[in-house]
């Protein structure tokens, strides 16, 4: 057993299996504390470096590609404090860090485990249900459904539409951007009916607009990964959009669009939205659909 215990967390490699597990000092990030312990098997490890550094070195874990659902869904956009395989090292733990990683490497090399992409996901993703309160409602999800329900913040178009449900077998991809408190992020899910809108996150009635508590806003990562997990893995998706796996794009296009505006349009009549509301919506939609 080769172990390295920091405030940041503890891995622990017993020959097969790399166990990461979260230190509980107010300094680990709390999307790292709620992602909880990841055990991450030997065949899913492309590499491991240790990076010397003055004041803190750091242990790193390079991942196969399509190994992991979270990486797949958060596409390398996790902040760094956030990314649970990274541990930051103490210097007088240097050459603990050191001996973990060279037992990682020689494992590796026994058992001959390539670094080539793999065809199916090799960890689970987090356990579901699990619901998330973010900036613009609260998204959910059970395994089978995603359901968002706006906040009172949200824009007044979503609010008035209610509850948004969504089937996973809907769902074609998930989309996510954190919120850095610079840049406003998201959480879309693109589905058969909406692949081809660019409606901004802010009118999309499937996105989430993440503009809040960037803690809060990143645990969203943890239901994009829980639906990205339930999708089927890159490795057997087409490589282009408008392939035939997906809906010709002018009809379904046209479809949805006038789906929504016979929304907004029953909406308006129902006096939920002003004519001034109405216009600027519509005029909104008309655009993310057309360019």
């Amino acid at each position: 057993m080769a172990e390295i215990s920091q405030r940041d967390g503890t891995w622990a490699f017993d020959g097969t299996t790399v166990r990461i597990t979260p230190g509980l000092h107010r300094s680990v990030p709390l999307f790292r504390q709620t992602y909880g312990e990841v055990a991450l098997p030997l065949e899913a490890v492309a590499g491991v470096v240790y990076e010397p550094e003055r004041r803190r070195g750091r242990l790193r874990i390079r991942l196969r590609e399509g190994a992991d659902p979270l990486l797949q869904a958060t596409g390398g956009r996790l902040p760094e404090p956030a990314d649970p395989y990274r541990l930051s090292v103490d210097p007088d733990s240097a050459g603990t860090a050191e001996f973990v990683a060279e037992e990682i490497r020689n494992a590796l090399l026994l058992d001959q485990i390539p670094k080539d992409p793999t065809a199916g996901y090799l960890l689970p993703g987090p356990p579901v249900p699990v619901s998330v309160r973010s900036s613009d409602g609260t998204v959910s999800f059970d395994g089978t459904r995603v359901r968002i329900d706006w906040a009172d913040t949200s824009d007044r178009v979503k609010r008035a539409t209610g509850p948004r449900v969504i089937g996973v077998g809907d769902v074609v991809r998930v989309e996510w951007m954190p919120n850095s408190g610079y840049d406003d992020g998201f959480l879309r899910f693109v589905t058969r009916d909406t692949v081809f809108s660019k409606l901004p996150p802010e009118k999309d009635p499937y996105t989430l607009d993440l503009w809040g508590n960037t803690r809060r806003d990143l645990l969203t990562a943890l239901v994009a990964t829980a639906v990205t997990a339930r999708l089927p893995h890159p490795s057997t998706r087409p490589l282009r959009e408008d392939s035939p796996a997906l809906p010709p794009p002018p009809t379904d296009h046209h479809d949805v669009l006038l789906r929504r505006l016979r929304e907004l349009g029953e909406l308006h009549r129902a006096g939920v939205l002003t004519d001034e509301e109405f216009a600027r919506t519509k005029t909104v939609v008309l655009r993310g659909f057309t360019g």
